[in-house]
């Protein structure tokens, strides 16, 4: 049990550095739907979407790449060195280019030009510390990567109370703070608040470029772009799953309603924070975990075991955050007029849900070597995003987004399920797994759309599922507390 210990301790940790950055949601969620319009807290998200598909582009792969070959070369510090140098020029190219046709960006994203010069300094900075962070993960040293994510958000959060709320008041009273102030710049700030919390994360990670040799291995260099290339579009086809419903909204409804309807759609989407916290922290501590244990006795059978850990604590999560969706919507969204698109939120959950899941049965792929299969099943994810969008959101408008969500994402699932059982067998317990997460679905349904706010039946099913899950795993759960015992 001591692997799992250890995956556990380290997942921990990572999960520390995910759930501070994204309970800072509960912050800022509550404080833009109360300073900004509807409107423009959907414009905000969109243009936070079109961040997170550049950051895709922007590591086109490379930070997959690095573990796979950190893992497998013996010269690690050749490894670091050439992923480092790519990502930083590759980075230093990008600005460059972008600012100079920063005006036509603007143009075709219809954003303003000013947040677009934003957004560009914000991704080139975030780009650079892809490889620092990874490094950091690579050689196990968690606690400091948690530290410099928390302080990312820390400062981030800071500065977006003091500019949004603290800095109009100072101003109406000092000269100085007069001086610094400027009306109507609510979302500028927002940016400002990014761009210094991101170029401070670079300078304390600045350092691991001093040791640099400044030179690539153009052998190896080549080897990794083909391992990460076809991540690349696996990313960019995640990044049309997980963003481009926003974006889409904005482009096929009416112009006088979509703005807002993006940000309804996008608060109550926040409410699916819970699982993306599970599975993010999840995801960050069992990469690495999969790559050092492929040579080991009985990795597939390890790969299966945590496969069905996670399903269960995903699914008491899901569960629980489904009963209790009401309260947590009064913590996050403060403003009435948001909860309209409360009814998506059982769909989004469930959606993340089955991406964790996905995320644990594309292992094989990415251990055969063949990362282009998961490429082609994300652009299979994407297809049906993209398709059902085009096809529902004109009738359905948010409603039709949160159903091609959650098919894309269990498409993707089984899809990658069955390719990998002839591909690279694994045992899971598909009786308990799918039992598991059928009772937990159930419950979440029965909850939410028949007993919506009668926390007496809400609960009563969480205690069932509980008994269900100690019934069927007692002798794991009684030999875990023994060892911890002895």
């Amino acid at each position: 049990m001591s692997l799992y210990k250890n995956l556990f301790k380290q997942t921990a940790i990572y999960g520390l550095a995910t759930v501070f950055p994204r309970m800072v949601s509960f912050f800022l969620v509550p404080l833009y739907t109360g300073l900004l319009p509807i409107e423009e807290y959907g414009k905000v998200t969109v243009i936070f979407s079109w961040m997170i598909f550049f950051n895709v582009i922007l590591a086109y792969g490379m930070e997959t790449a690095f573990f796979r070959f950190y893992n497998k070369e013996t010269d690690k510090k050749n490894v670091v060195e050439t992923a480092m140098v790519s990502i930083c020029w590759t980075s230093i190219v990008f600005l460059g280019l972008a600012l100079v046709f920063r005006n036509t960006l603007a143009h075709y994203s219809q954003i303003d030009v000013q947040y677009v010069t934003y957004t560009i300094w914000i991704l080139a900075l975030d780009a650079l510390v892809i490889i620092p962070f990874s490094k950091l993960r690579a050689t196990q040293r968690p606690i400091r990567y948690a530290i410099i994510k928390i302080g990312n958000v820390t400062v981030n959060l800071l500065l977006n109370i003091f500019l949004l709320v603290f800095l109009p008041k100072l101003a109406a009273n000092s000269s100085f703070f007069g001086f610094l102030y400027v009306p109507d710049f609510q979302v500028g700030y927002i940016f400002i608040s990014n761009i210094i919390a991101s170029l401070l994360t670079f300078l304390v990670l600045s350092p691991d470029y001093l040791h640099v040799n400044w030179k690539i291995d153009t052998d190896l260099w080549k080897r990794m772009l083909r391992y990460g290339l076809p991540i690349l579009v696996a990313g960019i086809a995640f990044a049309i799953n997980e963003q481009f419903d926003k974006i889409l909204l904005g482009k096929l409804l009416p112009e006088n309603i979509a703005d807002s309807e993006v940000g309804v759609y996008s608060a109550c989407y926040k409410l699916g924070l819970f699982m993306v916290l599970f599975r993010t922290a999840y995801t960050l501590g069992i990469e690495p975990f999969f790559f050092s244990h492929a040579n080991k006795e009985n990795a597939t059978q390890t790969y299966a075991t945590v496969t069905k850990y996670f399903v269960i604590f995903g699914s008491f999560i899901m569960l629980a955050v489904i009963v209790f969706a009401d309260l947590f919507k009064m913590l996050m969204i403060r403003d009435a007029s948001y909860w309209v698109a409360m009814k998506v939120v059982p769909l989004i959950i469930l959606a993340n849900f089955f991406l964790g899941i996905y995320t644990n049965l594309s292992v094989w792929y990415k251990l055969i070597d063949k990362t282009y299969i998961g490429a082609w099943i994300s652009i299979f994810g994407a297809i049906v995003t993209l398709a059902l969008n085009f096809l529902l959101i004109p009738e359905y408008s948010y409603m039709g987004s949160a159903i091609a969500t959650i098919a894309a994402y269990g498409s993707m699932m089984l899809l990658s399920y069955f390719l990998g059982r002839n591909q690279y067998p694994i045992p899971y317990d598909i009786n308990r797994i799918g039992g598991y997460l059928a009772i937990s679905i159930v419950f979440s349904g029965v909850s939410f759309y028949y007993f919506r706010e009668n926390y007496y039946v809400g609960i009563a099913l969480l205690l069932v599922y509980l008994y269900f899950i100690y019934h069927n795993e007692k002798e794991t759960l009684l030999r875990i507390i023994k060892r911890k015992g002895s």
